[in-house]
């Protein structure tokens, strides 16, 4: 089946309007997406930010009489900004995702291999993830800078706390590196899902892996070892209960930090870590560092 699709350039001011115009329209569905290579970083709480010059595209079934939804659309929305109608031609949209995901190799023995291919050497560490249910599939810099980070440690006989788990693919990384049992915490119960199958996936026993919501974690809950790919200001709260996860000498690993904000988290993780150590790829940061001797206080 065939399509056509809207697009029009709007702004901060002008997208969510023409976002609920085509909707009212009958648009089957409405996507924004950055119109000019912005980045969009950590928004302040409660706020969601749009970029600056956004697309905004409907699409309708390819009978749709578009004079008359151009004509409703002017009616609901007011004058319209530039726009052009498109024919968006039946393709496998499936399999043109899945060949958008390749193997990644994230240092001397760990790859990360979507689990529909095959893996380019079989011989290597190879996680199969499945990146459609949750974010977490290697590509961006702050995964990989943990994956890199994690496939230079000792991880035998270890346990791992994957805080934020997403996709699950930091601690379950860690258990085909050698790591013992992993902890995975997330705020929502679908990551947690996604982390259960990806480990189920990759051959994990269900007895090696816990999974928590933040309100279900135990009080005595301890690793020996911590990663956090979150966000900079979570990082921030959180410090003091992840540094009480660990016990001193363990190592932890923090990203999804940008380098802008790479200070001020050291300085503040500096009241429980030491020897703290940042490494950069693109705009973005890896944080590592020990536990240090307050622990035991």
């Amino acid at each position: 089946m065939s399509w056509l699709q809207i697009r029009l350039d709007a702004n901060p001011e002008s997208a969510t309007t023409l976002e609920d115009a085509l909707l009212d329209c009958g648009a089957a569905s409405v996507t924004m997406e950055d119109n000019a290579d912005q980045p969009l970083f950590e928004p302040p709480i409660g706020e969601t930010p749009v970029w600056q010059h956004t697309r905004v595209t409907g699409m309708f079934p390819a009978d749709s009489d578009m004079v008359a939804v151009l004509a409703q659309l002017h009616a609901i929305a007011g004058e319209l900004p530039p726009h052009r109608i498109e024919i968006l031609e039946d393709r496998d949209w499936i399999r043109e995702w899945m060949d958008s995901y390749q193997p990644l190799q994230c240092g001397e023995r760990l790859w990360i291999c979507p689990s529909w291919r095959e893996p380019v050497d079989p011989q290597a560490v190879n996680l199969l993830l499945d990146p459609g249910l949750a974010f977490g599939t290697g590509t961006h810099p702050t995964t990989w800078l943990c994956l890199n980070w994690l496939d230079s440690q000792p991880l035998a006989d270890k346990t791992v706390i994957d805080y934020g788990c997403g996709s699950g693919i930091l601690g379950i990384a860690a258990l085909l590196l050698g790591a013992k049992n992993m902890i995975a915490v997330d705020t929502d119960p679908q990551a947690l899902q996604a982390t259960r199958e990806n480990a189920e996936r990759n051959h994990i026993a269900p007895e090696r892996l816990r999974c928590y919501l933040p309100d279900e974690l135990p009080d005595t809950l301890h690793g020996d070892l911590l990663l956090a790919n979150i966000l900079a200001g979570p990082l921030m709260t959180l410090a003091p209960k992840l540094a009480a996860c660990l016990p001193p000498g363990a190592p932890i690993c923090l990203s999804g930090i940008l380098d802008s904000q790479g200070q001020q988290l050291c300085e503040h993780y500096g009241q429980w870590f030491s020897a703290l150590q940042a490494v950069q790829r693109e705009e973005w940061l890896r944080i590592s560092g020990q536990r240090n001797k307050q622990a035991a206080e």
